[in-house]
This record gives C-alpha cells, structure tokens and sequence, in this order.
C-alpha cells in the first residue's frame, strides 16, 4: 500500500528514545525515574527529525510504566518519589496532555499501551502519545542512607488515570505462607516442570540455558545503555560461584533480570494527519501490523505447568494479524526475566535457541538490564532503530509480566499499511473457558511431585517449595519444606524429584511436605 493512501486515522510510531546512566560513570548525575523518562522522551521527541517544541506541544496523552517503587502496596521510595509521574514528565518536556495514564504493574505494559494507543488513535480518540518509563533503582539503593542523597519527592497537580497496581492472580497470602514470592521461585516451578517434560538431567537443562543466554551477553556488551556489558560464556552463566551463587533452583544470579539499573526509555505515537502536520519525514514512520495482548490463568489453575500457553497464543497471534510468519521477521526480541520466558515462546513458535538473527536486540534483562516493568520500552525502540535501516523488515517484541502470565506483543514494519483490529478479546475468552485445575488447599496425605524449587538464602540455608498431586483424588496441593528436614531438601536438589512419592500433611496455614521416607510423625500439627 502507498503512504498516499492511507487512512489518515492510522498510526505510525515517529519516534523512539533511551537514556542511562551508571553509578559512578563518566557524566553521572544521580537522575531520577522521572529526570530519566524525560531525557528518554526528549530524544524520542528530536528522533522524528521535526520541530521538538511543536511536537511536543501536540501531545494529548501520555502514559507512564510503574517503577518498582509505586507497583506494590507498601513499596517504599527512599529518596521520595512524584505524585503524578506522567505529568511530572510532561511538564518536563513541555507536553500539556489533556489525558495522563499510569499503567498496571508487570513487563507487558510497554508493549501493551502501544497496542492500546494505537487502537485509541485509529479510533479518532487521540492523536499524539507519548509513551514512557524508567528506573533509578541503582542510584536509590545506593543513595537511600546517605546523608548528602538526593530528594526525587515532587508533586505535581492535574488529572491521572491511575489504573492500580493490576496484581490479581499474581501471588496470594496461601502463596506466600508457603515461601512462594519472589519471582524467581515461581518461575523456577516452570523450568523444572519444563525440564521434567524434556526428559533432561540437571547438568542438560543448565547447559541449554547458558547456551541460551551467552548470546544476549554478547549484545549487551555492545550495548550503551546495557548495565552489565560483559560477555560471558554458557558454563560461567549456570555455575554457582560465590558471585554467582544459586538464587533458586535451577538458577544461578546470572540467569535472572538484573533490576539494579538507571535506565529510561520512550516510545512517541501519532496519526498519519499528525505526522504530516507536524512534518515528521516519512522515513521516520514505522507502522505495527500485529498486536496481541493476553493474560493466562492463575499459576496454579494452568493444568501443565511447564508452559505459558497464553503467552504463545498472544505471539503467534500478533503474527497472524500481521499476515507473516516467523520466517518473516528480521528481529525478535523476547522478554528475558527467566529462561522460561524465552523457552516457552520458542517452544510455541518453532524458534530454535541459537537462532541466528537472535532473540533479543537490546542484551535481555539480566545483562541489559531488567527495567522494572520497562523493560521492552527499550526492546520497542531498538526495534524501531534496526527497521528503518532495514526498509520493509518486519520486528517482533513479546512483553511478558506477572508470572509468565500477562503478555502482550507487537509486530513492527515500515512497510505501510493501514490499522488492523485483533481479536485478543475473542481468543481472552477461549483462555477463560479452559478447565481449571481442583486445588487442596489443606493437603494431608501420599502425593507426588509435579513441579519444585529450592530457595537459597543469603545465608545459607535452604527452603524447598513443591507443587504435587494429591494420591487420594488427584487434586493439586502446593507445600513446603520443613526448615531441618535436610533429607526433603536434598530429595528436591539432586536427581529427579519431579514424580517422586511424598508425603504432605496440612497445618493451620500451610502445608508441610517429607519424603516416603521420614518420620511421618516428624510433622506434628
């Protein structure tokens, strides 16, 4: 389709922009969240090559990315924090947006406010935003007890769509009697429920994910804005060392998103009218074919837990309404919090993991640099950068949040073409038809395995966590460990427990698990 004809409702992305800075580097200057977002929206404003002030003056909604520090009830800002952090931004930028959105929690919103301002513009309710996020949290944690820290407390005054915290289903008080909360040791449930179903040993499955994750170092040590740009090699990633000590089996520091970083990031939206009022040139404009956004069922409703199928569905989706294949795209660029999150997309779209065009193109959270939730802010505007060299390319970015369980993703395209609805909506309530799974919550009886982890502390000592299958009836329990049953713990970390014979029995907030072979007398209510 040519520029000329198309709907002037269509939206095109005319500008991207990062900005980072690290602890103690060459030009650092203790920048906030909400200096960071700015700078990252100052270039994306000067990136669509036309008058920044004009455009700038033309935004009507912006939408800002949770920090860690406003994504959970009770979550503590050291060094302050603004009451309204997409106005604070704006107002930097000498934006005045008559509509300010701060989104949900969780890696997808990036990708999932594009999908959704898009659709806004095409529908004639907007027509220029700008889209942002950023994290100081290296620079808080550092600065959060000294005496000369800086103050990043502000407020500022106008309306704010505050959309919550969008944490439902992500963990529960049950779960967390249960040691279960902490990203990593729920994903690790599902790379070792994977695994099982691979039929790997141990040493197999930690080889397949340094070989995985070698590659994403390589990227982000070429990285400018990359907070950790060192190459390693496949074994330095997945052997425990005291730097690289275990996290939760099965993974060491090395394979999880690294969240001490300064980095921020914008991504500036507009109708083709706009565009060609503003004089963005053509060659700016990158357009999304595809978009998917889904969310899956609660971890433990999901009947195989070794796979995020609503992750892939939103993939292959955003695919099919792009109207191209995997064989099609130039770039991809996977969410990367865990291995699981790369596995599984790769699993449901015939990716191989050595892939040669890769799987990230920013580095990936653990050596990019896992953003807070604004991770693919930056994967969106490298994608962005690449296509325009690449005329006629295509781009895929899958945002995952929540517990492999919220995703949205996007395909990108200077190809013109105009606004194509998708039917996540209809395939949402497919996904919520599915049969859940029967839970006990109080779980006393023989059961087996079905998915585990152990979690390391500091410290040294160990909490074991299993998910199995009541014998009696088949239903689902979760349990954990007792703190000196050394023999439980040593069953979860070495051969295979996954369809071992165990024995849990329920107390009045949690259920304890042992083996076949322990005292069952040991647990006393």
């Amino acid at each position: 389709m040519a520029v000329l004809d198309l709907d002037p409702r269509t939206p095109v992305v005319v500008g991207v922009g990062q900005w980072s800075e690290r602890l103690g580097g060459p030009g650092y200057r203790r920048l906030s969240a909400v200096d960071l977002a700015a700078a990252a929206a100052r270039e994306a404003l000067g990136d669509t090559l036309a008058d920044q002030s004009a455009v700038a003056a033309a935004v009507d909604t912006v939408a800002g990315v949770r920090q860690f520090e406003t994504s959970a009830p009770g979550a503590t800002a050291p060094l302050g924090r603004s009451t309204n952090f997409p106005r604070s931004v704006a107002r930097r930028v000498g934006a005045a947006p008559a509509r300010a959105i701060l989104e949900v929690s969780g890696g997808q919103g990036p990708q999932h406010l594009v999908n959704e301002l898009a659709a806004t513009i095409a529908a004639g309710s907007c027509d220029v935003a700008l889209i942002f996020g950023a994290e100081a949290i290296s620079t808080v944690r550092h600065f959060a007890g000294a005496p000369d820290r800086p103050d990043f407390s502000e407020t500022v005054e106008g309306d704010l769509e505050d959309r919550g915290y969008g944490l439902e289903g992500m963990v529960s008080r049950f779960q967390a009697a249960h040691g279960l909360t902490g990203a990593p040791s729920q994903y690790a449930l599902f790379d070792n429920a994977r695994r099982a179903r691979l039929k790997q040993s141990r040493q197999e499955y930690a080889a397949g994910m340094g070989a995985l994750f070698a590659p994403f170092t390589k990227i982000a040590a070429a990285n400018p804005h990359a907070a950790a740009p060192t190459e390693r090699t496949a074994a330095e990633l997945v052997t425990p060392t005291e730097r690289n000590r275990m996290i939760a089996e099965p993974y060491t520091r090395y394979v999880v998103a690294r969240e001490k970083v300064n980095q921020g990031a914008a991504v500036l939206l507009m109708s083709v009218t706009a565009a060609r009022r503003l004089g963005v040139p053509e060659h700016r404009w990158v357009f999304l074919p595809g978009h998917a956004d889904l969310r899956d069922r609660d971890l433990l409703d999901r009947a195989d837990l070794g796979t995020g199928p609503a992750s892939i569905m939103a993939a292959r989706h955003a695919l099919e309404v792009a109207g191209i294949g995997v064989a099609d795209l130039l770039t991809i660029d996977l969410y990367s919090c865990f291995p699981i999150a790369v596995f599984n997309v790769c699993d449901g779209l015939g990716l191989s993991a050595d892939d040669p065009r890769g799987l990230t193109v920013t580095g990936g959270l653990p050596f990019f640099g896992g953003a807070g939730n604004d991770y693919s802010m930056h994967a969106i505007a490298e994608t962005v950068q690449r296509l325009r060299s690449a005329p006629g390319s295509y781009g895929l970015v899958g945002a995952n949040g929540g517990m492999l369980s919220k995703y949205s993703a996007g395909v990108y395209s200077t190809t013109p073409g105009e606004w194509r609805p998708d039917r996540s909506a209809a395939l949402q309530a497919e996904i919520d038809a599915w049969p859940g799974v029967e839970q006990a919550v109080q779980a006393d009886g023989w059961g087996t395995i079905e998915t585990y982890t152990v979690r390391h502390r500091r410290e040294g000592d160990r909490v074991g966590i299993v998910v199995g299958r009541l014998e009696a009836d088949g239903r689902r329990f979760l349990a954990r460990t007792e703190d000196s049953d050394t023999r439980m713990l040593d069953l979860l970390s070495t051969g295979e427990p996954i369809g071992r014979r165990v024995y849990v029995r329920s107390f009045d907030a949690v259920n304890r698990v042992t083996t076949g072979d322990s005292p069952m007398g040991g647990l006393r209510r």
